[in-house]
């Protein structure tokens, strides 16, 4: 397979390196899931409260985020094997030295230094952004198969965990997790070493001559001018959003397990709520990226980001426990398309020589988003004694994400409209001349 035309972009190569793609995402996302698992146990093993508990996820997604923008830069200069290798031993020693922690600080500070800045930061930006430049044709659906390794991830770690942590402790069970990691991620890591393909901007042949040099220079101006603003601006707009959205999306995700045995339905059923969130969030990430081959990825942030809205809405009347095993799988579907939609429009709106950075850095921000709101959801709790005012919050910053998106995707229509204007009196003058 990987001799059958291994430089081009949609070729079987292409697809064999997404199926390894998709592997290496689920094994390097797991600290995101591992972590709200044991939440329970590490907060009664170190005697502290609930926003203290949530420090290490908090800290660690700050520096997956982090890591992600240094991983990126790191594999468009020297491929994508590189900080593989360097992800497998961070995950390996980070689970480990976890293990090993002796109060809650060391606990955090592990988390986020190894697990996150180096371990888990190598296996999805930087993935995202190397599967986007193999693939032309059907991007959106392979950048959503590749970003489905994350809720794969969460699908598959919570129960495994669960059933560990109760059989012989949290502790062990990271150790093991650490040994396991290191082995899989690194021999994953040995079959990448091919850079991506070099994609030069083709026009259809049928396009006159001089409509394709007015398309050319289109598309020219919307690379330095992405959505009308500087390309510094426009990655400022979208990392604000990417923010937002994720804010919202750290409250079920980080504190469905506690708060189902809040209410007293057991950290098991916590624990199976998490898993059906997120298998629902892969089946959510694939209809997405058929969606975004269709209207674009601005449009699909749209989507996805206020069906979020309405889910988290859902939290707040509901808590029996059937109605959260169903508002958990409709948050999966809502919601798990968002992320991927970053990475397409980074594709679609700055130049792909830039992708593995500006995608790092989109990326972090939602990291960032994801680690503030698991967090402040802690905190909120800690002050209210109630998860009510913390879904309150998400929807909140739910909303900014919305407006953003909304005002990107209004500045993407006019421009469209302008050089829609200018090939049709091109064409008029062509056909006179």
């Amino acid at each position: 397979m990987t001799t059958t035309r291994p430089s081009l972009p949609d070729s079987p190569y292409a697809v064999f390196r997404l199926v390894v793609t998709l592997a290496l995402i689920t094994l390097g996302s797991s600290g995101m899931y591992v972590i709200a698992v044991v939440l329970p146990s590490v907060q009664a093993d170190f005697g502290v409260d609930r926003a203290d508990a949530s420090l290490p996820y908090t800290v660690m997604m700050i520096g997956f985020g982090l890591g992600g923008m240094f991983m990126g830069w790191l594999a468009d200069r020297y491929g994508i094997m590189l900080p593989l290798l360097i992800g497998a031993v961070g995950m390996g020693l980070g689970y480990a030295a976890a293990a090993a922690s002796g109060n809650i600080w060391m606990f955090t500070l592990v988390h986020g230094a190894l697990i996150g800045l180096i371990g888990s930061s190598a296996t999805f930006a930087p993935l995202i952004a190397d599967t986007s430049m193999w693939f032309i044709r059907r991007r959106g659906i392979a950048v959503a198969v590749c970003a489905s390794g994350n809720y794969v991830s969460g699908a598959i770690w919570p129960p495994i965990v669960q059933h560990f942590v109760y059989e012989i402790g949290w502790r062990q069970t990271y150790l093991y997790m650490g040994l396991f990691s290191f082995a899989a991620m690194a021999g994953l890591a040995l079959l990448m070493r091919r850079r991506p393909p070099s994609q030069p901007m083709r026009q259809p042949q049928t396009t006159p001559a001089s409509a394709r040099t007015t398309a050319a220079t289109a598309t020219a101006m919307q690379s330095s001018r992405p959505f009308g603003f500087s390309p510094g601006t426009a990655q400022l707009l979208l990392s604000i959003a990417g923010i937002g959205c994720c804010v919202a999306m750290a409250m079920p995700q980080v504190h469905i397990v506690a708060y189902c045995s809040d209410l007293g339905y057991g950290v098991a059923r916590g624990a199976e709520m998490l898993s059906l969130m997120l298998v629902c969030g892969i089946v959510s990430r694939l209809v997405s990226g058929v969606i975004c081959d269709r209207i674009g990825g601005l449009r699909t942030l749209l989507l996805g980001s206020g069906l979020q809205m309405l889910a988290l809405f859902l939290f707040l009347p509901f808590d029996g426990l059937v109605s959260l095993y169903i508002i958990a799988a409709l948050f999966g579907l809502f919601q798990g398309g968002i992320v991927p939609a970053y990475a397409i429009i980074v594709r679609e709106h700055f130049s792909p020589k830039e992708a593995g950075a500006r995608t790092g850095t989109v990326i972090m921000a939602t990291m960032l988003g994801m680690a503030l709101g698991g967090w402040m959801s802690g905190k909120v709790y800690d002050l209210t004694g109630s998860y009510q005012a913390a879904f309150l919050n998400g929807i909140a910053w739910n909303l900014l994400n919305l407006v953003i998106v909304a005002m990107l995707l209004r500045r993407t229509l006019r421009p469209k409209a302008a050089r829609t204007d200018m090939l049709a009196a091109t064409d008029r003058s062509a056909a006179v001349s």
